[in-house]
């Protein structure tokens, strides 16, 4: 991987914005790569999408593909593809739903929740790794940084 190098003469000493995105996206990989590693080594290869989707049924038993849909904003051509997946691997299960037959109703098996648990675990222990060193202070104000910075790119662009 080639990295860019600092122009140290033209720096002005204050950080560009543009560095404090790479270095959000750099910390987010570094994240990813340490959860998932921690899946690597078991029986599924598991990516970050088909994860949100083991959370969101995690969290929401019984919904359906349209609820995730419309959770997610992703295409359900896409979502069709990663429960099938979820579903050919043993980690989400799919029950017709009582009222309306067309209707299927997805949960987690016991495999899918040892998946998700292990993932959740990793991510609390990787967690309390990341803001080793910090205050509670501190941590307070990184949070409230980084609550701006997702503030001001959600706001409307004009």
């Amino acid at each position: 991987m080639m990295r860019k190098s600092m122009d140290n003469v033209n720096h002005s000493g204050g950080a560009e914005p543009e560095h404090v995105l790479e270095l959000i996206h750099t910390v987010m990989h570094q994240v990813r790569s340490q959860q998932y590693q921690v899946l690597r080594d078991g029986p599924h290869t598991i990516t970050h999408m088909e994860t949100k989707v083991l959370g969101f049924f995690g969290r929401h038993p019984g919904a359906t593909q349209t609820d995730l849909a419309q959770h997610s904003g992703r295409d359900k051509a896409q979502l069709a593809r990663l429960i099938k997946g979820l579903r050919e691997q043993g980690l989400l299960d799919a029950q017709a739903d009582t009222v309306d037959r067309r209707s299927v109703r997805l949960a987690l098996t016991a495999q899918g929740r040892a998946v998700l648990d292990a993932l959740e675990q990793a991510s609390a222990h990787l967690a309390v790794q990341a803001v080793a060193g910090l205050s509670a202070e501190e941590q307070g104000q990184l949070l409230a940084l980084l609550q701006r910075v997702r503030q001001n790119l959600a706001a409307p662009k004009g």
